[in-house]
């Protein structure tokens, strides 16, 4: 699905947005983002050598996630995230490369999910974690 698409089921809009494309293969949610190099985040982090910070990263992966929630975030409710654990940061993503998530739902207990995912750019691993989140609001 594309960006249009995407904005059907997650609330982010604007720079928050950080996903170009999202599909569902199976049980687990693939997205991409290419980073532009124009991005908010990466105009002070840092001058002269931009590197996506690491939140940045867990946020994409956590929008990737959400595509897999979709269901449960009918009717207008929210996905907050309530938890990372065993984040690990292996390589910088940098403007130009073309960011993959892979994400699943570990378990999943309502309003609560759990996850894991990977972040990699041509098949280098930048990031692995396992993260949770509440789904909130009406």
């Amino acid at each position: 699905m594309d960006r249009n698409q995407i904005m059907k089921i997650l609330p982010h809009r604007d720079e928050m947005l950080l996903l170009d494309q999202v599909d569902r293969e199976g049980e687990e949610a693939v997205g991409h983002y290419t980073v532009r190099g124009d991005e908010f985040f990466l105009r002070g982090h840092f001058p002269g050598s931009p590197i996506v910070p690491g939140v940045i990263l867990c946020e994409i992966l956590a929008q990737s996630a959400c595509i897999l929630m979709e269901d449960a975030m009918a009717g207008g409710k929210l996905p907050v995230y309530t938890g990372l654990n065993n984040v690990k940061f292996r390589s910088p993503v940098r403007p130009g490369d073309r960011v993959e998530t892979r994400c699943r739902i570990s378990r999943a207990k309502p309003p609560f999910y759990f996850a894991q995912g990977t972040v990699t750019v041509d098949g280098r691993l930048c990031v692995s974690a396992e993260f949770s989140f509440a789904i909130t609001g009406e």
